[in-house]
């Protein structure tokens, strides 16, 4: 990681945050600096890992995917061999768009995206057979009132 992120930088990351498809010249005349000095910055925040990625977002619903859950899940157990074969299934199966181990009663929270319940059932099952779990409970989400990927910098 970078050692120092000055106010150019958080402006440069704050417009790729909304829209990587900016060039260099946009992204240059937006933070008053110039093309090259503005490349090496945005080079720098690649190499240091900052900037981690450039992604295209999809619509899920235009993809077929229309139904997302939140999975809450308690483990079996609390072994290294339990975790490792959980953390398996959850990179080895794409329907999950994020997966957090968290405090309090529950140990895991998936964010999941499919077509539809039977399709979330075939999920449920698929998941199953890959590691024990000690208890699933999905919510289904009705409206997505925020939803986003950019950090609050």
């Amino acid at each position: 990681m970078r050692d120092k992120i000055d106010g150019i930088d958080l402006k440069l990351l704050r417009l790729l945050q909304n829209d990587v498809s900016l060039s260099v010249d946009q992204l240059s005349e937006s933070v008053s600096l110039s093309r090259n000095a503005c490349w090496r910055r945005v080079k720098a925040l690649e190499e240091s890992g900052v900037l981690r990625a450039k992604v295209a977002l999809l619509d899920a619903g235009a993809m077929g995917l229309g139904l997302q859950a939140i999975v809450m899940i308690r483990a079996l157990s609390h072994t290294s061999d339990w975790t490792r074969s959980f953390q398996d299934a959850v990179t080895y199966m794409p329907e999950i768009m994020g997966a957090y181990r968290t405090t309090g009663d529950l140990d895991y929270v998936l964010r999941v995206r499919v077509a539809d319940i039977s399709a979330y059932d075939r999920f449920y099952k698929d998941l199953t057979e890959r590691v024990e779990i000690a208890d699933v409970s999905a919510s289904f989400v009705m409206e997505e009132i925020k939803d986003t990927t950019a950090l609050p910098i």
